[in-house]
């Protein structure tokens, strides 16, 4: 097939969709496979006797370390290669490391397990955000990411059903499950996705020349201060939220006395709701609303990260149930508004060939502090919280955070207080760094109609050149 017979069927609607659906596919279970450790951290935690901070270190570096080192040449391969092979062979990387997981039985194998997940899972987003750029027009690219990322919620509460179900029997068939899940989707992606030629929605003519070197993207960063406030306002919010979501199961599972189980059903409900909300919104509202003004993806982006911390204040002190489950829901709905207008701002504001590194180096900044620095903090400051509202020696008297076998029913009872007191505190500590992310998007704003302005011009002459 010649390369514009090849492009002309990639921009046909019925590949498009297909496209999109085989993307989210691939979403579902790399989400999927997150969200089954923090559902099942507490049974973890208390067959493998760890503490907090252990399990930050799994759902935070453990993870977040190669995550962050490949993310950058990942995506420079991304440049020059295909990126369909790179979203094949990553995915059936992520989806082994799981199965993996299943059969180990120490912290330190559950470590290993956990880094061969993040070094699969750090060349989807680069790729992919490389081929809607060349797919779809400008004003499409966050409603098309948006809808590729609705595989988050679809996998968070794939995987929260998962770990739900097998939490009461043998925790490891849920990684079993989802790894075959996730090797399966790689295949489909090898047989049914095609590769576009870059540049292609903008209009640029097919070049062999090889993309700009990392000097180049470090130099178009540069120069464009919106771009730079856009990628560090959005790593600052993904402290927050993935300390949240990491930790959230296991803050329902203490606060309210749920068995693992119903916290994983709660979990999954209230994560699959807000992040489609807020997905939905970020990126149809604000691709609607930038037809009459460039500068809304950043204005929406900081009014809701404004507004998510005063309702997860309110979650995180209620006492009933109920009202802590729309608490939550309508606090990440807020908070996600940001997600899919950062990446179609990334897009817009890069040289085609430059949007693979320029979607990594989000992610790697967002992976080291966010899922990172953001868990692992989370489960120190949880360890600290506990200590300090027990009286006596916390880790001695209750291993694993439930008191010692044979212990009577007041020690039972302090020991679930001191940790359901320890992730409640540490959770109000975290989100106060979203008013910090909402800083920084409102003064990308201010230079964002410029910097947009920038880049059409430079595109517009590498099309004539």
């Amino acid at each position: 097939m010649s390369n514009q017979s090849s492009d002309e069927s990639v921009l046909s609607p019925s590949y498009q969709r297909l496209f999109v659906f085989l993307m989210f596919i691939v979403c579902l279970f790399d989400f999927a496979d997150r969200a089954v450790f923090a559902v099942l951290a507490q049974t973890i935690k208390t067959e493998l006797l760890l503490t907090d901070l252990q399990l930050g270190l799994l759902q935070g570096l453990a993870f977040a370390f190669l995550y962050s080192l490949l993310g950058l040449p990942l995506a420079r391969l991304a440049e020059r290669k295909s990126r369909k092979i790179i979203i094949a062979a990553c995915t059936a990387l992520w989806s082994a490391a799981t199965l993996f997981c299943g059969f180990v039985s120490s912290f330190w194998g559950l470590a290993l397990g956990r880094i061969g997940v993040g070094v699969g899972e750090a060349g989807f987003l680069p790729a992919v955000n490389s081929m809607v750029g060349d797919q779809y027009g400008r004003n499409r690219r966050a409603s098309i990411m948006g809808l590729i990322m609705l595989g988050t919620p679809a996998g968070i509460l794939t995987g929260s059903l998962v770990g739900g179900f097998f939490a009461g029997s043998n925790w490891r068939h849920a990684f079993y499950l989802l790894g075959v899940g996730g090797l399966v989707a790689a295949a489909l992606v090898m047989v049914f996705i095609r590769e576009p030629s870059r540049g292609l929605a903008d209009g640029a003519r097919p070049s062999l020349s090889p993309p700009p070197d990392f000097a180049a993207f470090l130099k178009a960063v540069r120069s464009k201060s919106s771009l730079m406030l856009i990628i560090a306002g959005g790593a600052t919010a993904g402290f927050g939220m993935t300390s949240i979501s990491q930790f959230l199961a296991v803050f329902l599972a203490r606060t309210y006395e749920m068995p693992v189980r119903e916290a994983a059903v709660y979990y999954g409900f209230i994560s699959a709701t807000f992040l489609s909300i807020g997905l939905m919104v970020g990126s149809f509202g604000t691709d609607w609303l930038s037809k009459r003004d460039e500068r809304w993806p950043a204005w929406g982006a900081a009014i809701g990260l404004t507004l998510a911390p005063f309702f997860y204040f309110a979650a995180f002190n209620v006492h009933n149930i109920v009202a802590a489950t729309v608490l939550l829901v309508i606090a990440g709905s807020m908070l996600l508004i940001f997600y899919a207008p950062t990446s179609g701002m990334i897009q817009n504001l890069l040289h085609p060939r430059m949007r693979a590194t320029g979607a990594a180096t989000f992610a790697m900044l967002y992976t080291m502090i966010g899922s990172g620095l953001g868990p692992t903090f989370i489960g120190g400051v949880s360890d600290l919280m506990a200590i300090s509202a027990f009286d006596g020696d916390f880790h001695a008297s209750c291993p694993g955070g439930v008191a010692i076998a044979g212990a009577g029913q007041a020690a039972m009872s302090a020991c679930a207080e001191a940790s359901a007191l320890g992730i409640q505190r540490a959770l109000n500590v975290a989100v106060c760094i979203f008013f910090l992310a909402a800083l920084l998007y409102f003064l990308a704003a201010r230079k964002l109609r410029d910097d947009f302005y920038e880049e059409a011009q430079a595109k517009t002459e590498s099309g004539a050149a």
